[in-house]
């Protein structure tokens, strides 16, 4: 990947730093992004946090004050903190295999994987694609099981002409720096909730009662508890998860040409998959709404052999790649899911196993010229 900062989000920062007496940590100019982004994205409230990771951690935390217990659906194939955030916050994790066409969850195997023990699915719209389907979601709200959204690598893709992470309870994006845009380290967390806003206003921030800014709600606890300190009530157990005012200057500069940059994005993709051979790799992905994140590279035949001849192939033509796709693939193989992964089957996660063995990513970003996905695919194709 190329870093997405620009010389225009340094003097935004440069810009901002000037300014005498400025406070650095979260003040005004995190309010500012986090409203600029929710008008963005079409949703009521956001809350700037540290990192994409962070952002999964606190919905949980705020799913495990809301509704205690439970199961919660998520792909084997997702970043470690997705399920890591399901695992610390005393969720039972339940596994299901993806859709090839959009390495997302297939629909049908999270309607298998409900029961009445689950309280949520948790979905990766991987490399930016949409996950959604009128038949999931239609389920979902029959059964009444909460939706929520990791958006991470898909800003700007849809369902429906409308924008992911505008479906589900609770939706988490992250600014890394490779991403669709990028706040150097940093994340969002996205809600139409007015209680859930301001309850992860208050996990952001060691879970003081003065981060929810709501007062009436601030004077009802001070007065249950007259023994402390207004300023200093700890409503949950929390620690520092805040971002700066740094990272929401640069956040707000890159928010200017994130839909310039996402149609970038769109065109590098159409003409990467037109160019690749269909004979050796997979093209017959769903685009529908799609945003690109990233190349997707899946080998159809499965031999390992051929696999290391062909990493051998693209190291040599100095094409920096990833194999495994989101998080290096099956997370159940994984050294940190082996006690979980003891009592499940890889082999019923078909797609992901392929994935795990056989799939790849190379990096997509909005400066890349036409030439270089040209010189990309004239290599893959000859290999």
């Amino acid at each position: 990947m190329h870093n997405n900062f620009t010389n225009t989000d340094m003097g935004a920062a440069i810009k901002m730093l000037k300014i005498k007496n400025e406070i650095l940590t979260q003040s005004k100019y995190v309010k500012m992004f986090e409203k600029k982004w929710s008008r963005w994205l079409g949703i009521k409230y956001s809350v700037f946090v540290n990192s994409g990771s962070s952002a999964n951690f606190l919905t949980m935390a705020a799913l495990k004050i809301l509704y205690g217990k439970g199961e919660v659906i998520l792909p084997a194939l997702t970043w470690i903190s997705d399920i890591n955030s399901v695992i610390q916050n005393n969720f039972k994790p339940v596994f299901v295999d993806i859709n090839p066409r959009n390495l997302c969850m297939s629909t049908n195997e999270i309607i298998k994987k409900v029961n009445k023990n689950t309280l949520a699915v948790f979905i990766t719209h991987a490399q930016g694609f949409n996950g959604l389907t009128t038949k999931l979601i239609s389920f979902l709200k029959k059964r009444n099981v909460t939706l929520i959204e990791d958006v991470s690598e898909s800003h700007g893709a849809t369902f429906k002409k409308k924008k992911l992470g505008t479906f589900g309870k609770i939706s988490n994006f992250s600014f890394y720096y490779a991403h669709h845009m990028t706040t150097i380290e940093g994340g969002m967390i996205c809600t139409n909730d007015k209680n859930i806003y301001e309850m992860l206003k208050m996990l952001r921030s060691h879970g003081m009662i003065r981060e929810s800014n709501n007062l009436l709600f601030e004077k009802k606890i001070a007065k249950k508890y007259p023994y402390l300190s207004p300023k200093f009530i700890f409503l949950y157990p929390g620690y520092n998860f805040r971002n700066n005012e740094i990272g929401a200057a640069i956040g707000l500069s890159q928010l200017r040409s994130l839909d310039r940059n996402n149609n970038k994005r769109k065109e590098n993709f159409r003409l990467f998959l037109k160019l690749l051979d269909n004979t050796k790799y997979r093209t017959d992905f769903d685009l529908e709404g799609s945003c690109n994140y990233a190349f997707p590279v899946i080998l159809k035949t499965k031999s390992l052999k051929l696999r290391n001849y062909f990493e051998k192939n693209l190291t040599k033509n100095k094409i920096e790649f990833r194999r495994g796709s989101a998080g290096g693939g099956n997370q159940l193989r994984q050294p940190y899911l082996k006690e979980i992964a003891k009592k499940i089957n890889l082999k019923t996660f078909i797609e992901v196993e392929h994935i795990h063995f056989f799939g790849y990513y190379v990096g997509n970003y909005p400066s890349l010229s036409k030439s270089k996905i040209k010189k990309i695919c004239n290599i893959l194709n000859r290999i």
